[in-house]
């Protein structure tokens, strides 16, 4: 609220001392972090010099404490974040052109209309070796600690006790999930199963639950960059102490199979699986496949749920160190103490992994402050150069890193997250050994793992790694949790904590205001060793997890007119990239030919409401970003249970995904906003809320000025933030009060057109000439009609010369009309652009393109439904029909016009929700953005 009385009545505002609103992270930074939002005009008491603010300065935003010359150096910790564009005085707003254009969108006002000050450049460390500190480990306690864990036959105790289903692939991911429902609510110690639907193994104290492990690699044609990784991950996974057991299932042809896993395991020296296991290929129909599994699975549940906790030593506890959502104080508060904590495990015995190289570029000076020998510093170094220089490949930096939420809360660059970041290697802990990412622990003490920024990937490398329970710091309050490592939250604010207490488990946000660190210290290793004992986390009591695998990058080197050099020096504006490479929206005009089209209509039953006539009236829940998928997932199914929009909407819908935040920007970026974009236009939805996370870069106000920018109505949408809302049960009501306060009519039936859709056309496997021209005659029929059919440029039908001589006259070769996941206007055939090979990517990048339906012909195997696009698969493959006829939605026998009735047919049935595809109604589903040629994880 703004005070409207003259000057002369106004009262002066009151001056406040500067440590009551400042934090100087070290004695001798010449800026200090504001503690609360100070507001312009706001008179700060400096030593006894009264100080007017001349700006607005948010809470986590810096102010100059001493004044800075022109061309100088910006201090934290000592380390140079940003050099002054002018002389600056005591008072003056420290703003950066990213940081300043971050808090300008937010809508602050009274901000400076100039950034004060210039991001470091990002110029590689010179290691003086000479003067290299090769120190001493902190000092073993005299007395090693214990807790109570599961001891194993190789390696250290489990924290947890899991039957894990682990899928190799992304192709195998939803029927892992599906599994996994199978087996909720087993009840009693003898492993009965009952499959009620309730999570957990009540009634045995050693079994912690069955848990999928689904993830999106692996699924492409051709073999990834990021095979290794995928490798080792799935094995140190399998291997990880809190697995109890384990079923790793492939599904048939997959690059990444459980003999890929097996041979690496040999290949690499890794030790046997020693707990209950077995590898399972999919090969038959979903639910046959389901039962055969569950039987391989139940036998185990007495073995696990059997063993006991015992007294293990401390020396077993294995601890990730990761940071998400972090803001200014997480280098003050957070990070500091899981950092003091890690110090007390590796005194008793136990190991500590700080990851997230890009999150340390900057700060390699003070992780290198003690190290144990020359080697391990030198390859520390080139572990950073390598991932500078991969990103790099992409046209990125590292400054590509931090999220809006990051910028917002105070976090201006690379460099200032960085320094914060690496607090979580206390100043007297040495650092004794570098791993590459999931590479097995090569020792006790305090090590570094090669990953991406990105939370989820990097935790994944960590429990690849061995470790059996995760520290996360957060200033924004980051929710994440892992399925079978239990996760302990530090938040860095008492502010934040006291508005997600239930998500969070320490409030690290005592120490600013006078709780002494040892103190917070002594606590929150009490905490560990309870929760290493059983107690559960936050995370595990809010029922909340996530996987993501390190994910494929797309170049494999420098490329002329892409890569820029790592410094920063360099760059690349979007418009100059090439179109295909990033993947630049084309005219979307449809394809022209001379073939004749058919004029056949067939009759299908649509919906009619606002307008709009489709064949179903979708309620959407979309998550902005990774963190928030699983929550927007948990929301829709209650949401339709609960029938929160009343009769307005046939289903919910939620579509988890891993991208928006932990990915870099530019052409990547734009793909996935207009995919977002695509589902929340969609013409099958009539309701959609963003829900946020809170942190990411593609917050709800980024895709506020999307929508703008789209010539869409903002206020059409709900919007929601798991952070800002107050955490789960808070969003939960927001969003169940905003689908419930519309009481909009049910949509009415009307008899339409098969010409008022869109369809997808798809094939994969094998292709007989009969087949080929009966797509193109179902094609034909659609478009004939006034409808629309969407290929994609790297499907097996545009690549048939049969199919292309049918559908349109000739076997020439078309060119995309659409770039991925781009909106057309002019109805017609279609072909979609596609980065990459990965089914589900390809069927998400169908349905952001106004998609309703996918017809794909299937041979050797079948896919995976989409959970927004309905996909019906049909084969006329005799040897398909005959292994996993089960799956199809219709078999297509004789000639091409009949195979083309039988293909029109069921296209109809699903229209008019007379038929269910079956791949959705097994639930064997999933959902996945692209990250083009340009993306990589960060």
């Amino acid at each position: 609220m703004h005070d409207l009385a003259p000057d002369s009545y106004r009262e002066a505002p009151a001056m406040v001392r500067f440590d009551e609103i400042g934090v100087l992270p070290e004695p001798g930074d010449n800026v200090a972090i504001c503690s609360r939002r100070l507001e312009q005009g706001a008179v700060i008491d400096f030593a006894g010099t009264a100080v007017t603010l001349p700006h607005t300065v948010l809470e986590g935003h810096r102010i100059v404490a001493r004044p800075i010359a022109a061309g100088e150096a910006l201090l934290s910790w000592h380390t140079p974040f940003a050099r002054a564009r002018r002389d600056l005085s005591i008072g003056d707003y420290v703003c950066t052109p990213t940081s300043l254009a971050a808090v300008s969108a937010r809508g602050v006002e009274g901000l400076p209309s100039e950034p004060s000050a210039d991001n470091e450049p990002l110029d590689p460390y010179e290691l003086d070796e000479n003067a290299l500190n090769l120190g001493q480990q902190v000092t073993s306690v005299e007395q090693p600690g214990t807790f109570l864990g599961y001891p194993r036959a190789q390696g250290p105790a489990g924290t947890r006790n899991h039957v894990v289903l682990l899928a190799t692939s992304s192709r195998s991911s939803g029927f892992v999930t599906e599994l996994a429902k199978r087996f909720a609510g087993a009840k009693g110690a003898d492993g009965a199963a009952a499959f009620d639907g309730a999570a957990g193994f009540d009634g045995a104290e050693g079994f912690d639950g069955v848990v999928p492990v689904a993830h999106t690699e692996g699924g492409e044609e051709g073999t990834p960059n990021n095979l290794h990784l995928l490798l080792a991950t799935l094995a140190g996974f399998a291997l990880n102490p809190n697995v109890g057991a384990v079923l790793i299932v492939d599904t048939e042809d997959d690059l990444v199979s459980g003999q890929a896993i097996r041979d690496f395991m040999v290949e690499q020296g890794y030790p046997p699986i020693r707990v209950p296991h077995a590898y399972f290929t999919r090969q038959g129909g979903f639910e046959h496949d389901l039962a055969e599994a569950a039987e391989l699975v139940r036998p185990w549940l007495p073995i696990v749920a059997a063993q006991q906790r015992e007294e293990v030593p401390l020396a077993d506890l294995w601890i990730g160190l990761q940071c998400g959502g972090s803001d200014a104080f997480s280098g003050v508060s957070a990070n500091p103490l899981s950092g003091a904590v890690a110090r007390e495990v590796i005194r008793h015995g136990g190991v500590a992994v700080l990851a997230e190289t890009d999150e340390l570029i900057g700060a390699e000076g003070y992780v290198l402050k003690n190290v144990r020998d020359l080697p391990t510093a030198r390859r520390f170094l080139k572990t950073v150069q390598s991932f500078k220089e991969r990103v790099g490949w992409h046209g990125h930096t590292a400054e590509g890193n931090p999220s809006g939420g990051n910028v917002y809360r105070g976090l201006y660059n690379i460099v200032l997250k960085s320094v914060g970041a690496a607090r979580k290697l206390d100043r007297d802990v040495r650092l004794d050994h570098v791993i590459d990412y999931a590479e097995p622990m090569p020792g006790h003490g305090f090590v570094f793992m090669d990953s991406p920024g990105n939370d989820l990937e990097s935790v994944a490398g960590q429990v690849a790694s061995g470790c059996n329970l995760i520290f996360f710091t957060t200033g924004n309050g980051s929710i994440t949790n892992f399925p079978f490592v239990p996760t302990i939250k530090f938040v860095t604010t008492s502010t934040r904590y006291e508005l997600l207490h239930a998500e969070m488990d320490v409030d690290a946000g005592r120490y600013l205001t006078g709780t002494p660190m040892d103190e917070l210290t002594a606590e929150t290793f009490d905490l560990t060793v309870r929760v290493a004992s059983g107690e559960p986390s936050a995370g595990e009591r809010a029922g909340h997890s996530q996987v993501s695998i390190w994910r494929n990058w797309r170049q494999s080197g420098p490329r002329e007119g892409i890569s820029i050099t790592t410094d920063g020096r360099t760059s690349r504006k979007l418009a100059d990239l090439p179109a295909e490479d990033r993947d630049a929206p084309l005219p979307a005009k449809p394809l022209t030919f001379s073939a004749p089209q058919a004029t056949e209509t067939m009759r299908v039953t649509l919906l009619e409401a606002d307008g709009k006539r489709v064949p179903e009236q979708v309620g959407l829940i979309l998550p902005t970003s990774l963190c928030s998928g699983q929550i927007a997932l948990r929301l829709a199914e209650t949401a339709e249970t609960e029938r929160w929009a009343g009769d307005a909407v046939t289903r919910m819908v939620a579509l988890p995904h891993t991208e928006g935040c932990g990915s870099s920007g530019g052409a990547s970026e734009e793909t996935f906003a207009r995919t977002m974009l695509g589902y929340l236009l969609h013409p099958n939805v009539r309701m959609a809320l963003l829900l946020e996370h809170g942190c990411e870069k593609t917050h709800n106000d980024y895709f506020r000025s999307r929508l703008v920018e789209a010539g869409a109505d903002p206020s059409r949408f709900g919007w929601a933030s798991i952070q800002a809302d107050g955490g789960l049960d808070a969003v939960t009501t927001r969003v169940k009060d905003w689908f419930g306060s519309f009481h909009l009519p049910a949509p009415e039936e009307v008899e339409g057109s098969i010409g008022e859709l869109t369809v997808g056309l798809e094939a994969r496997g094998d292709l007989s000439p009969e087949t080929a021209e009966a797509m193109a005659l179902i094609g034909r029929e659609i478009v004939g009609a006034g409808g629309s059919v969407v290929l994609s440029s790297r499907g097996a039908l545009i690549t048939d010369d049969n199919f292309r001589s049918a559908a349109f006259g000739s076997p020439a070769p078309v060119q995309p009309t659409i770039a991925h996941g781009q909106r057309f206007t002019t109805p017609g055939w279609h072909v979609m652009r596609m980065p990459g090979t990965d089914w589900m990517e390809t069927a998400t990048g169908f349905g952001a393109g106004g998609v309703q339906q996918i017809l794909a012909h299937v041979a050797g195997g079948t896919l995976s439904a989409q959970r927004f696009v309905p996909v019906v698969e049909i084969s006329s493959d005799p040897p398909t029909v005959a292994k996993y006829g089960e799956d199809l939605d219709a078999v297509a026998l004789g000639d091409a016009a009949e195979q083309a009735r039988a293909g029109l047919d069921v296209i109809a049935a699903v229209a008019s929700r007379r038929q269910i595809p079956k791949a959705v109604a097994s639930g064997n589903v999933g959902f996945q953005i692209t990250r083009g040629l340009l993306g990589t994880s960060m």
